[in-house]
């Protein structure tokens, strides 16, 4: 995954023909067609392309908080204790929100995140480099008697679900008494609300364990606390590999994530993005104690490998997806990838993806191949890969859909039968038009326009592989990561300045795109969305997860899956844009109102699923069937709000979801309803 610090594209529209003021001569928006104050939608009977299950996957890295913090249940940073894990930009975000680890880490050398747990006690710590029982550091902790002596650090706790935790640590005992003690207290006040005691007088490294149970009524949600290790008198014990988990967590794993990726109905995911050029499988495999610390070099954030291959396929099994995996082309060799499927299939049986290489194209990639390497290495690989398991889809890394095509020629030159697809990225940012001081309007209707500028770069790129006539029919397009984000030049911190995947605009935005999907399907067979945990999808923050809206439209959509495409046509109107953030900067043609219409294989559901890209207007739209008879009362979800800038976060976790409802027929047997502004509306009609 490539994020673009102030990229890529933004397009706009009004209602009306106009030229904001203090702007380029060139920049406008315009009306080409008007809104009518009726929107008119006709489906055909019947078509001849079928929904792709594929286009409904997604996509999971080790980025941000979405395995560490996110999926992994585990609560604990840093268990094992080691130093220069965080990039200087993730450190400076690390203590601005935790500003007392600087005087801390300065006066003890206690690796970050953890502190001393009682100040007073004074400097009793040393690292330990070489002995350890995970990685390399080990952390001793000398007994002060007449002060509490141990280490802390700062915590946030499911406790609305969970109020058992299982605590343990590897220790070696030096001198002294024998007697740790596990704590949970309130970080703000240092009260003590559970602990649990252990004996750890082996001199060898041991794991102790105990469980720690919280009070109902001392607790609350989004509640911080502090997690501390302390010993008893004069001892002096040696400690690493720490761990604290919820006692519902699925084995490794965080039940709320499970349950809510469940019920997005992912078809496939990607476990891939820029890690992938520099990952070895095998760091990610045994003994979960016995997993070596790293940095992860692409986000600068430490790489625990707690989440490895066997995790992943539990994971794929658990919400019924189908893994797909992310090949190391960078410093991998096709040895290491023909020994990682071989262990994949000894323990997971069913269909598998395999892609070779993420976005190699780019100098940020570790061991990235030039122009005239990539072929060459992308069959070698592909040989490894299909030698080891002829059954599986390969994708190789392509270029675009907005550039690229001498990267994709390299690749086309490949025989037939090496990949079954060439991968696509679509990342695309919202808030930085050409166009300067743009309104907030003119960057939201940009916005809205890309997901359906989109769609003719999508038919380029195809009509560059069936310039092949032996690839003609045989390989396809994987759009294997697409993104509407919201980033400032040059900053780390996403903004909620447009609409992103943050908020309902995103939401309105996605649905668009996967309209755009539905519509080159015959070209598009794979597609993940970025991400399903952070980004667009689920997110975990102070242990409370949620969704954003652009999840919603995900679930909402993938209720197509399998079913027949149907031709539309509306009579909504449509937009213009010149001065949008190139490539995009000239689109015409974007229909105010974006219907996709299906029908399910049984033939007794139409669904409909309609995007208002209106700024303004909520407008009444009439839905002719032909000849499909409508057999009862539809069934609608709806995604609108208030502001395209609401969003849900860990406070109100639920505040933009779908709305239910019930589409009763007018007289007449018609279907009409308002669509919203800048709402995305899935509505299930029986027929027969």
């Amino acid at each position: 995954m490539f994020l673009r610090f102030g990229t890529i594209c933004c397009i706009a529209a009004v209602a009306s023909t106009m030229v904001l003021p203090d702007t380029p001569a060139f920049a406008q928006v315009k009306a080409d067609k008007p809104m009518p104050d009726d929107v008119t939608v006709h489906v055909g009977a019947s078509g001849s392309a079928r929904v792709p299950d594929g286009i409904f996957g997604s996509f999971l890295e080790p980025i941000g908080n979405s395995i560490n913090g996110g999926i992994s249940a585990e609560i604990l940073v840093n268990r094992s204790l080691e130093g220069g894990l965080w990039s200087h930009v993730n450190l400076e975000t690390m203590f601005r929100e935790q500003p007392e680890l600087i005087e801390s880490t300065n006066q003890t050398g206690i690796p970050l995140p953890w502190s001393p747990l009682n100040s007073a006690a004074g400097n009793r710590y040393e690292l330990h480099v070489g002995h350890a029982a995970n990685s390399w550091q080990s952390l001793e902790i000398m007994g002060q008697p007449e002060e509490l002596t141990g280490i802390k650090q700062k915590i946030y706790l499911p406790v609305q679900r969970e109020l058992e935790y299982k605590a343990s640590v590897y220790a070696s005992h030096l001198s002294g008494p024998t007697h740790l003690t596990f704590s949970l207290r309130d970080h703000e006040s240092g009260k003590l609300l559970a602990k649990a005691d252990v004996q750890a007088s082996a001199t060898d490294w041991t794991k102790y364990s105990a469980t720690l149970v919280l009070k109902r009524e001392d607790v609350q949600r989004l509640q911080a606390f502090d997690f501390a290790l302390s010993v008893e008198g004069t001892e002096r014990v040696d400690v690493d590999q720490f761990s604290l988990m919820p006692a519902d967590a699925v084995d490794t794993l965080d039940p709320d994530a499970v349950a809510m990726m469940k019920a997005m109905h992912v078809t496939e995911l990607r476990f891939g993005g820029n890690f992938s050029s520099y990952y070895h499988w095998r760091d990610g495999i045994g003994p979960e104690d016995k997993r070596v610390t790293t940095e992860n070099i692409a986000w600068g954030i430490p790489e625990y490998n707690n989440f490895g291959t066997d995790e992943f396929l539990q994971l794929c099994r658990l919400i019924g997806a189908i893994p797909q995996f992310n090949i190391n082309m960078g410093s991998g060799t096709p040895e290491e990838a023909t020994d990682w499927i071989h262990y994949i299939k000894e323990h997971y049986s069913g269909p598998v993806i395999y892609e070779i290489g993420n976005e190699l194209f780019g100098k940020w990639q570790v061991g990235y191949p030039t122009l005239s390497e990539v072929g060459a290495r992308t069959l070698a690989f592909s040989k490894a890969v299909r030698a080891a398991d002829p059954s599986a889809t390969v994708i190789a890394t392509g270029f675009g859909p907005l550039a690229g095509p001498a990267w994709n020629a390299e690749q086309l030159k490949a025989p037939k039968g090496t990949f079954d697809a060439l991968s696509l990225h679509f990342i695309m940012g919202t808030n930085h038009p050409q166009m300067p001081s743009a309104t907030p309007d003119f960057v939201a209707s940009a916005a809205y326009a890309l997901p359906y500028a989109v769609g003719p770069y999508f038919d380029r790129v195809q009509a560059q592989v069936d310039e092949h006539p032996e690839l003609r029919g045989n390989v396809h397009l994987a759009v294997t990561e697409w993104l509407f984000n919201s980033k400032g030049f040059g900053e780390r911190n996403f903004t909620n300045e447009s609409p992103s995947w943050m908020n309902e605009g995103g939401a309105v935005m996605a649905a668009g795109f996967l309209n755009t999907l539905l519509r080159h399907s015959s070209e598009v067979t794979i597609a993940d969305m970025t991400g399903i945990m952070e980004f667009a999808g689920i997110w975990k923050r102070r242990e409370q997860v949620y969704a954003v809206p652009a999840y919603y439209v995900f679930q909402m959509y993938t209720a197509v899956k399998s079913d027949e495409l149907l031709p539309v046509t509306t009579d909504s109107g449509t937009y213009s844009v010149r001065g949008g953030v190139k490539p995009l900067d000239n689109v015409d043609d974007i229909p105010y109102v974006d219907v996709v219409a299906t029908r399910s294989p049984d033939g007794k559901t139409i669904t409909l699923l309609c995007v208002n890209r209106s700024l303004e207007r909520s407008v009444p739209a009439h839905f002719d069937l032909g000849s499909s008879h409508i057999a009862g009362a539809a069934r609608m979800q709806q995604i609108s709000s208030s502001s395209r800038y609401e969003r849900n976060d860990e406070v109100e976790p639920q505040h933009v979801t779908p709305e239910l409802s019930t589409v009763r027929l007018h007289k007449g047997g018609t279907l009409s309803l308002t669509l919203p502004r800048e709402s995305v509306s899935v509505i299930r009609v029986p027929v027969n």
